[in-house]
């Protein structure tokens, strides 16, 4: 096989929190729609509390990576990290590599951009640079053959439930954002109400975050409508959820999930939580002025607009950028 025969080899490199490295397979699997190639995931794991140190003062990190993490040569074509743990292996992986591995960075890394080849940082966090490519929320594996793939494993479950079907998307505790039992009762309620009016149903999950006594409330509340809760157990219904539904409801402390629904097509209502943050309100404003998102306001109406598609947007630009590096080489 000769050299430009080979297929791109990419390593998807996260600390493996879903949420973060749904990000960097996200961008990788995107890359690898456009060309061949064969996308590798890789688990950073730490030895002892040397991950905590700040990366740049790890300086060895070779020496303190646990092994199962398997970062060793032959190094690979296309480095996309996302999260804090890689970042003390990505601003060293040139050197490593001789130039030879081309460095993304998913996230606003806060380090200097020319430690990066590229870095992929939301747009909300106005991190600016030459070599930086911004992008509305987050990367993710959202595409339309995905969402129908999930759906048929879950058709049995879905296809007889009414329609309007609302998928309802709930996080939970983070640095800015809390769901109390107050707020929790207030959602339910704000949603229960219209779809036992347009005689509808309902597809609820809950992330890893949401506080048990907000799960158990919006559960019990919604539990009586027809449509799916899902507990947790068995397979996750997640992408099936934002293929089934009419209308996406999504609490606004997730990026991910904020993006992931927006990327369906399908009208996206945020939902109020407990606190507040101007970069998530400025991520909102994006999706708004896109025509994906609106605030929800307890009733349902439909509007069209073109699914986001900033995963692939920001694929071609790695892919561009690595050819103008192999052109200048």
């Amino acid at each position: 096989m000769t050299e430009a025969a080979k297929p791109l080899q990419i390593w998807a490199v996260s600390d493996g929190r879903a949420g973060i490295q749904a990000q960097a397979v996200g961008l990788a699997e995107a890359v690898a729609r456009r060309t061949r190639a064969q996308v590798t995931l890789k688990t950073v794991a730490w030895k002892g509390r040397v991950g905590r140190l700040p990366s740049l003062l790890n300086i060895l990190p070779r020496r303190w990576i646990a092994p199962e993490s398997g970062m060793a040569p032959p190094w690979p074509d296309l480095w996309i990290a996302a999260g804090r743990a890689t970042l003390p292996l990505s601003i060293r992986m040139r050197r490593w590599s001789r130039g030879a591995t081309f460095v993304v960075q998913v996230q606003d890394p806060r380090l200097p951009s020319h430690l990066f080849d590229l870095i992929v940082p939301p747009r909300h966090d106005r991190v600016h640079g030459d070599n930086v490519v911004a992008i509305t929320g987050s990367p993710h594996r959202v595409t339309p053959e995905r969402l129908e793939a999930e759906l048929a494993a879950f058709r049995e479950q879905i296809e007889a439930l009414p329609r309007p079907r609302v998928a309802v998307l709930v996080g939970g505790k983070s640095k800015s954002f809390d769901l109390s039992a107050k707020r929790a009762a207030e959602i339910a309620n704000s949603i229960h109400l219209p779809v036992a009016q347009e005689g509808g149903a309902i597809l609820l999950t809950f992330s890893r975050r949401t506080p048990d006594q907000a799960k158990a409330i919006i559960a019990s509340r919604l539990r009586g409508l027809p449509g799916i809760v899902w507990d947790g157990t068995g397979p996750n219904p997640y992408f099936a959820f934002l293929a089934a539904a009419d209308f996406i409801l999504v609490t606004e402390d997730s990026t991910n999930m904020a993006t992931e629904a927006a990327s369906t097509g399908k009208p996206v209502f945020i939902l109020k939580m407990d606190g507040h943050s101007l970069k998530f309100r400025r991520l909102h404003e994006e999706l708004e002025r896109h025509g994906a998102a609106r605030p929800f306001g307890g009733a349902f109406h439909g509007w069209r607009y073109e699914p986001l598609a900033e995963t692939d947007r920001a694929a071609g630009e790695i892919l561009r950028r690595m050819a103008e590096r192999r052109a200048d080489g």
